[in-house]
């Protein structure tokens, strides 16, 4: 684990609301050079505390108006390996995250449709049509909040 003064934890929390400023207007906003700032992010990045920028998609905007997320368990768990079912899971382009899970269900997924209809042929077609799923709830998303993440 790397020692993290407030410093760098007033970088992170900008970078977690803006990924795309730059170092210098970052530096700018807490009082350091570019340079400074720049060799902050930099070590923060090497030592794996920063894993990459992303860019956030309105999947609304793009036509997705429906979000589901799916506890699915696997019906042979012999059969077909988690692995597998993992990687069958991630070539679907509507899911958009696969979590292995403790619990109940072997996998949490976030899947995207356009609407209900277009999430049951999703569901019918692809997903439940892959060999080793079994049982499967379904929770649409109403609303979603963004947390700043563990530093807030």
């Amino acid at each position: 684990m790397i020692e993290l003064d407030d410093i760098d934890r007033q970088i992170l929390r900008a970078l977690a609301r803006d990924a795309g400023q730059s170092a210098g207007a970052l530096g700018r906003d807490l009082g350091l050079s570019q340079p400074a700032t720049w060799r902050r992010i930099r070590r923060l990045t090497d030592a794996g505390v920063i894993r990459g920028k992303r860019v956030r998609l309105n999947a609304e905007r793009l036509g997705f108006g429906v979000t589901v997320f799916l506890g699915v368990k696997l019906a042979r768990k012999g059969q077909v390996t988690l692995e597998d079912f993992e990687r069958a899971m991630s070539a679907i382009p509507e899911v958009q995250t696969v979590e292995h899970v403790l619990g109940v269900y072997d996998f949490r997924l976030r899947v995207v449709a356009r609407d209900l209809a277009d999430f049951e042929r999703v569901l019918r077609r692809r997903i439940m049509a892959l060999p080793g799923a079994g049982e499967v709830e379904a929770n649409v998303l109403l609303s979603e909040e963004r947390r700043p993440g563990p530093l807030g």
